[in-house]
């Protein structure tokens, strides 16, 4: 069976950035993944598109390909005073290369990463970590199989309205890209 959509797929992947080593699936348990259901890079699945299991391919994924260039205005300068817990700074978390969950005016959640902490300021940035990057992937697909009931929950349901129960019938009718029938 080769890799499509609406494909359970399992890979074993080494992702390079600068010349180390950035991520990589660990021996036995690969990345698994529905093709085309959006959980990964369009461009990664597109270059396995087609592949069958033992089948490697190495590709590069420009910035904006992967996780985009960076944004200038994504790093910014917060006031020092809204690490305050319970009156006092929270120091534990203030210092260069930590990672702090915030959340903008409008309730959207964000990870930023601290870049400098100054007196009265902390310089954060919040562009993905892998923005600005060339990837370089190394993949050897594992498994192709197709989408079960037990996937699909796992994956909190099928993209159709039948939340992976197809039997009883989908909101917006199964199609060949609903991965559920």
């Amino acid at each position: 069976m080769k890799v499509e959509n609406s494909k359970m797929v399992s890979v074993h992947y080494t992702l390079t950035v600068d010349g180390q080593i950035a991520d990589q699936s660990r021996e036995g348990q690969p990345l698994q993944f529905i093709c085309g259901a959006g959980m990964l890079l369009p461009k990664f699945e597109g270059a396995i598109m087609g592949k069958e299991p033992g089948e490697k391919v190495s590709f590069t994924l420009e910035p904006k390909d992967g996780y985009g260039e960076i944004i200038p205005e994504a790093i910014v300068d917060l006031p020092k005073d809204i690490f305050m817990v319970d009156g006092k700074l929270a120091e534990d978390i203030l210092f260069v290369g930590s990672q702090v969950p915030m959340s903008d005016a409008q309730g959207n959640r964000m990870l930023g990463v601290i870049k400098e902490v100054a007196e009265t300021t902390v310089k954060m940035n919040f562009n993905h970590p892998m923005a600005g990057k060339t990837l370089n992937f190394d993949v050897e697909v594992v498994e192709v199989r197709d989408v079960t009931p037990e996937d699909l929950a796992a994956q909190g349901g099928c993209n159709c309205g039948c939340h992976g129960d197809c039997e009883s019938g989908c909101e917006g009718g199964c199609d060949s890209e609903c991965g559920c029938n």
